[in-house]
């Protein structure tokens, strides 16, 4: 982008400021600068954007409709400039950072607790946790390591195998009819809800069965496995879910299994890092805690 199609921040600071307050002169009070200052600063900005910002109604001081657009796009780049300092101030001299990515709800489930205690022992290594429901932050160079779901193979990776799963369907007791189930597609009176990440699971647990329906793809979709999780727990039908997702609201009675068949998944849950940081220290911390992790889990 050329240079003369970029306002320093002072002018976007101004302008959101006379944006904000309607008033050249309590911004100006507020950024500590010459009411002159402000308004050279504003007008300096609508030269560049060739489009007025603002206009005086009976002396009142208004936004104009490409000033309403542009006041969008600014407050997100001033808020981005501010996360990024503050993101940048959050660290040490010798403080590291360590990207991580993972699908949503496994790193909020299982993920999450299991890194108790990791800022003790590595204080210099600070994790940043991003939802990615596919590992392709690692190819793109997003992601340090990456947790994901599948084979175990990706390319110019290590993947090491955490662990695989079993997916039960589950519902809200509430909806759960007065006569129990007697065969596994009435399910479909419960409406089937749909995880869009895995658009084969309910035909494939019917067919695990013999059995098959023509619903199997039917019913509302969802991006997630916490959001089939959330529309279980509320009513609105059955979710066909990993178990160790939903041991909570099981246990919780918050969620019931309608017909007890659990389904062994084809695939599991890994962790990789690509093959040329194997031996980089933070990575290597970062594996050896994970395995340490569930290493005490089978204790």
């Amino acid at each position: 982008m050329l240079k003369r199609h970029m306002p320093s921040i002072t002018a976007l600071q101004c302008f959101e400021a006379v944006a904000r307050h309607l008033s050249f002169t309590r911004a100006a009070q507020e950024l500590s600068l010459t009411q002159s200052a402000v308004s050279k600063q504003v007008a300096q900005l609508e030269e560049l954007l060739q489009h007025l910002l603002f206009r005086r109604v009976r002396r009142r001081l208004q936004l104009t409709p490409a000033g309403s657009l542009y006041l969008t796009e600014v407050r997100k780049i001033l808020a981005q400039v501010e996360m990024s300092t503050h993101y940048m101030l959050s660290y040490g001299g010798d403080t590291e950072v360590l990207r991580v990515a993972t699908p949503p709800t496994f790193g909020a489930r299982w993920l999450i607790p299991r890194l108790k205690g990791w800022r003790m022992r590595h204080p210099n290594i600070h994790l940043d946790l991003r939802n990615e429901l596919e590992p392709d932050a690692l190819a793109q160079g997003r992601s340090d390591v990456a947790f994901f779901f599948g084979q175990g193979a990706l390319p110019g990776a290590e993947c090491i195998r955490l662990f695989s799963e079993e997916v039960v369907p589950v519902c809200a007791p509430s909806v759960m009819p007065a006569t129990p189930f007697t065969e596994p597609t009435q399910l479909t009176e419960l409406v089937l809800l749909q995880n869009a990440t895995r658009p084969e699971a309910w035909h494939e647990w019917f067919l695990s069965q013999d059995r098959h329906t023509e619903h199997s793809y039917h019913g509302p979709r969802f991006d997630t496995s916490y959001m089939c999780i959330r529309a279980a727990q509320a009513g609105c039908g059955v979710a066909l879910l990993p178990r160790f997702l939903v041991e909570e609201e099981l246990a919780e009675g918050k969620l019931v299994i309608p017909w007890d068949h659990p389904m062994p998944s084809r695939n599991a849950y890994y962790l990789a890092y690509p093959e040329h940081v194997a031996e980089v220290p933070k990575v290597r911390d970062f594996v050896r805690w994970m395995l340490e992790q569930l290493d005490a889990e089978t204790l």
